[in-house]
């Protein structure tokens, strides 16, 4: 398994509709694999093709319960609705509030091309959103209210302490 360099805001693959994936096939069972080691390694919960510079629809994510691979997946089912502050590896220190689906049902096929159905609520449904959002070339930011730069809060900070110590 390798870490996959990531793509971030400003590169046009990011902002692509990802194509559907004809056949689920060993290389990509391995790029899956590839996925779930370059989320863990960047700190996150979940990464779409696309932050990585794949423009196929496939995703891995793991709120918890262990990683999750995903091809083709789809909502078919949602319910509820839920606030919620959220960041993303491919615009980093970046943060704000979106507004999620409470409930979803995810269809999609597994990394052996066999048809899987999650039913997911709380961080995984967000995840999960956030994440297909992605496929669709849509960023959190697009959706996110009250965007707060967390670099930009750490060197006002840091000019704060520094103004005290004089």
């Amino acid at each position: 398994m390798a870490v996959l360099p990531l793509k971030y805001v400003g590169e046009a693959v990011l902002r692509r509709k990802a194509d559907k994936v004809a056949q689920v096939d060993k290389p990509l069972a391995r790029l899956l694999d590839d996925m779930v080691e370059t989320m863990y390694a960047a700190n996150g919960i979940g990464l779409a093709g696309p932050q990585i510079g794949v423009s196929r629809r496939i995703l891995v994510v793991d709120a918890g319960e262990g990683p999750i691979q995903l091809v083709n997946p789809r909502i078919v089912d949602q319910n509820g609705r839920q606030m919620g502050t959220e960041g993303c590896l491919s615009i980093p220190a970046i943060y704000g509030e979106v507004e999620r689906w409470k409930e979803i049902v995810v269809k999609g096929l597994n990394a052996e091309g066999e048809p899987v159905i999650y039913e997911a609520d709380g961080l995984l449904s967000v995840v999960f959103q956030h994440e297909i959002d992605h496929l669709d070339g849509q960023l959190f930011t697009d959706l996110a209210v009250g965007l707060i730069d967390a670099e930009a809060i750490e060197r006002d900070h840091e000019e704060d302490e520094e103004e005290e110590e004089e």
